[in-house]
């Protein structure tokens, strides 16, 4: 019985209308699915048309296109070339049996023969082509690479070729595997469709033709796999097989590589004997040889290597991987750019002891420490400087520094941003959202080295521990002159708005004085025609962008304003730094964002996890993707316009051959070194994210010996943030000091501590410059390997455990008040003692409107804690007797320092006010001994301490606690 003689009544087909109306169906799919994306497509060449990248837009478009076209004809014309040849071949009689129940499928398939050998093949051919176009990026390097000048030392090929044209050669054998093997499986369903293959008992049955076709792609197959053996060589120079270091290890070069091109000959003898299969219509040879494969990779690749590994390597790992170890550590340096021409090391002792006078010298760096922490400061500035319930700041603010009256300085900066999110119930219609509220105001920015007044606890005030604001729109001198306040683009504003109208129309944009205003820039996309007002209807879900009156001729949307959202888009080859803060630059304020280069394959290089690497206690900043780097380069710094949004690239590392590559792709984009004018320049900052990824890599790579490096004794690690709960890394901080381990005038740096391993004492010391003269500059100060020296979890440590330090902490506490530890700054001084410096901040609890405010300074020089309410009195503690800060006893920016302890309410009892008198009266006679040395004074004094506080306790737990400040 053939196909011919099976009945075919219970075949259905469709009516005519039933046709039209499934046509239907699927054209009105096709067009919503089609439609949204076309009009993606639209409104972003609009918008990179309005920034004046259009040319990026359209390269990256026409690569994207052309490579799905060509993956897509690629692959599903090879699986329809080959779903034709196993039709073509198929029997023309079909032995039948009784219980053959692919006897209708086959009917069904042959009736509609043309649109199951075309419509498969194009369905996967679409989906093959819009997989391989998100690889885009790695066709554009391959045809614009460039060369490092360094030869890996393994093969003598140019870094070039692993970065941007092995990347290349592995896409296409995975496309070249996906087109043979997809044939292969479409070939061998049409065979068994049609009688070329037929299941008997356990085993199968060929017909030649099948033989011939199967054997054929099998073979192809094949020869891919010796292609890929070979491209496997390279592939071994970035092995992690060892748990040290990222390369090619002893067993990899001496095992794993000789079996690789073993493995490429066997594989191509395998391949030609299915080549002589198809010919000869006969699959043993080739059987034969599949064996000798498999067995070949069981043995040669895998069971060699491990006989090795276990053997030879393993009792004397420390001498066979020498070689290994010592290219890793050279490739790191270079990669991560921390090899010794960028880094300066410095022995420096930890536990010098300088004099009073000596530290009284240091006036770079003392008289310039931060007392404002910008993670801990945005309610204060909020509650401060919001001014209206729709404006916000950011979750960390930023440090910059600004010469004012020829003086340079720190300051902690944020702007006073849109913040939608935050509108009242009753301010949430759509033209308020989106018409009305348009734009933040104001750069505010505050000295980081002062308060107005020490918190004045004992006179209930609580006007104390503010910060001083120099720029601002409620107070502040103006010192930082900035011409053009309104922020479209920022940070914190999450919608598109809408501004501009008819010529002539009044303004509508609300005003920080409560003035309307009317945009006059040059952002936004314009919507005066009305198919552009349909097409951003359709964008946003909208119909008012239709019928609203106020939208006019002149009017723009004004979308995407995330300064690093922006950056991303017209620099799509960057990955972008977690923090982009704002600055004053001619009297305009643009963000600063830094955008890094990066690779995955640099032989020999340790990668890392660029997400976890940089990941710490810092608030408010995105996380990095969590992708395997072994390279990178802040090679560009973009800016930001706030008013207009005018995006700039500058090439800041153009030596680098990745941004190299990437301007030979968008020739035009980046701006040379030489358009930074010196007033930008003098606002950069070396960016945290690529400090804390050489920090990492500086906790091994600092070593040079091969044979230190496998034993990891002389290893450092990043300290624990020791001021929260969490075991998360210490953040690097921005500081203005003097150079580490050296005189000259203050500059500003990114500075971080690092311990010993598996130890919490200072290991080193680690800075890097922001000077515009010495940027980028890395200074190690090295501490002996048998350093005694406190490190951050240390000194934290030490800070609370001090008696008096921790009775005050105490009485806050049951004040109600909540106590914030601002950033442990590490400082070193001129002839090797370091000096450590945190903030106290205390928050009430017990009220809704509460902020952080500056309560304490804990110092540590030496062995002597330092803790007053202003930084000079607390130096003085800690310079012991005959000490003085740099400028005397009292800092011009603060006023007299008040007694240490809680101020009661007006309702407290005498008893309470008692106490807290006493107390106030044991801490000053605490520091008076204290200052003079006298260590029975010192016992007298924490004895009276003592039992103050428990009679102060006692009292507020009969008769409620009062709060500070109050």
């Amino acid at each position: 019985m053939s196909v011919a003689d099976w009945p075919t009544a219970g075949v259905r087909t469709l009516s005519r209308r039933a046709r039209i109306l499934v046509s239907a169906g699927v054209g009105l799919l096709v067009l919503l699915i089609l439609g949204a994306r076309l009009i993606d497509t639209y409104v972003g060449w609009l918008w990179f048309g309005a920034l004046g990248y259009r040319d990026v837009y359209r390269t990256i478009l026409l690569t994207r296109v052309a490579e799905f076209v060509v993956v897509g004809l690629f692959i599903g014309g090879l699986l329809a070339l080959n779903l034709a040849l196993a039709y073509r071949s198929r029997q023309v009689f079909v032995p039948l049996g009784a219980d053959d129940a692919l006897a209708r499928y086959r009917t069904v398939i042959q009736q509609r023969i043309r649109l199951v050998g075309i419509g498969v093949p194009v369905a996967v051919g679409v989906i093959a082509g819009l997989v391989a176009q998100r690889d885009w990026q790695t066709v554009q390097l391959f045809f614009n690479s460039t060369g490092f000048g360094i030869d890996d030392p393994e093969f003598g090929h140019d870094i070039g070729f692993y970065a941007f044209e092995l990347p290349f050669y592995q896409a296409l054998l995975t496309c070249g595997f996906t087109a043979v093997v997809l044939s292969f499986l479409g070939a061998l369903v049409t065979h068994y469709f049609f009688g070329g293959l037929r299941l008997v008992g356990r085993g199968a049955q060929l017909s030649s033709p099948a033989k011939a076709h199967l054997a054929v792609l099998a073979g192809t197959f094949v020869l891919l796999l010796a292609v890929e053996y070979f491209f496997d060589r390279y592939e071994l120079l970035f092995s992690e097989r060892s748990d040290l270091f990222t390369g090619a290890t002893y067993t990899d070069l001496n095992a794993v590589m000789p079996a690789k091109i073993i493995l490429t000959a066997i594989a191509v003898i395998c391949a030609i004997a299915f080549f002589a299969g198809a010919f000869l219509r006969n699959l043993a040879l080739p059987a034969i040889a599949t064996v000798l494969l498999v067995l070949s990779g069981i043995l040669v690749g895998g069971v060699w290597p491990a006989l090795l590994q276990q053997f030879s390597v393993q009792p004397n790992a420390n001498e066979r991987e020498a070689q290994s170890i010592q290219r890793n550590i050279e490739a790191t340096r270079h990669a991560y750019g921390i090899a010794d021409a960028k880094v300066e090391y410095i022995n420096y002792s930890g536990d010098g002891r300088s004099t009073p006078a000596r530290l009284a010298d240091e006036t770079a760096t003392v008289s310039n420490i931060r007392l404002l922490d910008p993670s801990v400061l945005e309610q204060t500035f909020t509650q401060l400087q919001q001014r209206e319930n729709f404006y916000g700041f950011p979750d960390k603010l930023d440090v910059d520094r600004y010469r004012v009256d020829g003086e340079l300085q720190d300051y902690v900066v944020a702007l006073r941003e849109l913040e939608t999110s935050s509108l009242a119930d009753n301010q949430q219609s759509w033209i308020n959202q989106h018409l009305r509220y348009t734009h933040g105001d104001g750069f505010v920015a505050a000295r980081a080295d002062r308060v107005n007044n020490a918190l004045d606890e004992a006179g209930g005030s609580g006007e104390g521990g503010y910060p001083v604001f120099t720029v601002s729109d409620t107070t502040g001198d103006g010192a930082i002159p900035v011409e053009q306040p309104r922020i479209y683009y920022g940070e914190l504003i999450d919608s598109y708005v809408i501004v501009g109208g008819d010529p002539g129309a009044p303004p509508r944009e609300y005003e920080l004085d409560g003035s309307l205003y009317t945009y006059t820039g040059e952002g936004g996309v314009s919507i005066g025609n009305w198919f552009d007002r349909l097409v951003f209807a359709a964008q946003y879900g909208e119909q008012n962008i239709l019928f609203n009156q106020a939208i006019g001729d002149d009017s723009k949307v004004i979308f995407r304003q995330d300064p690093r959202e922006r950056v991303e888009a017209v620099a799509p080859w960057l990955t972008i730094d977690g923090d982009p803060y704002p600055a004053v630059v001619d009297g305009r304020i643009k963000w600063i964002v830094d955008g890094y280069t990066t690779l995955k394959h640099y032989p020999y290089a340790q990668r890392t996890v660029l997400g976890e690497t940089t990941q710490d206690t810092l608030p408010g900043t995105p996380r990095l993707p969590d992708e395997e780097i072994s390279y990178i380069r802040n090679s560009v710094k973009a800016t930001v316009d706030a008013y207009d949004g005018t995006v700039t690239l500058y090439a800041t590392n153009p030596d680098d051959p990745v941004l190299q590559a990437w301007m030979n792709v968008f020739p035009g984009t980046v701006q040379p070194a030489s358009e930074i004018g010196d007033s930008l320049r003098a606002h950069f900052r070396y960016p945290q994210d690529l400090f804390k990824v050489q920090r990492q890599m500086l906790t091994s790579y600092h070593v040079e010996d091969p044979q230190v490096f496998f034993s990891t004794n002389d290893f450092w690690d990043v300290p624990s943030d020791p001021t929260t709960d969490n075991q998360v890394n210490q953040p690097p901080y921005y500081v203005l000091a003097g150079p580490p381990a050296g005189d000259g005038s203050a500059r500003f740096q990114l500075t971080s501590a690092l311990v010993g391993l598996q130890r919490q004492f200072m290991a080193s010391y680690v800075s890097v410059s922001s000077a515009p003269r010495s940027y980028g500059d890395i200074t190690v100060l090295r501490l002996p390997t048998d350093s005694q020296t406190l490190g951050p979890q240390q000194v934290q440590t030490r800070f609370r455990s001090s008696a008096e330090v921790s009775q005050e902490l105490n009485l806050l506490q049951a004040a109600e008040t909540n106590i914030r530890f601002g950033n442990l700054l590490t400082l070193p001084t001129g002839d090797g003692t370091l000096l450590y410096v945190e903030p106290v901040y205390v928050e009430r609890t017990n009220q809704e409107a509460s902020f952080p405010q500056l309560n304490r300074v804990l110092v540590l020089y030496g062995d002597r804690v330092g803790y007053a309410a202003s930084l000079n009195e607390a130096l003085n503690e800690a310079l012991g007797s005959g000490g003085t800060a740099p400028g005397g006893q009292q800092p011009p920016p603060t006023g007299p320092a008040p007694p240490s302890t809680p101020a009661p309410d007006a309702q407290a009892g005498p008893e309470v006010r008692q106490a807290v008198a006493d107390v106030a009266a044991a801490l000053q006679r605490l520091r008076e001994a204290r200052a003079s040395g006298d260590f029975t004074a010192q016992g007298e004094a924490l004895t009276a301490l003592e039992d103050a506080t428990r009679r102060f306790n006692s009292a507020t737990d009969a008769g409620g606690a009062p709060s500070p400040g109050e």
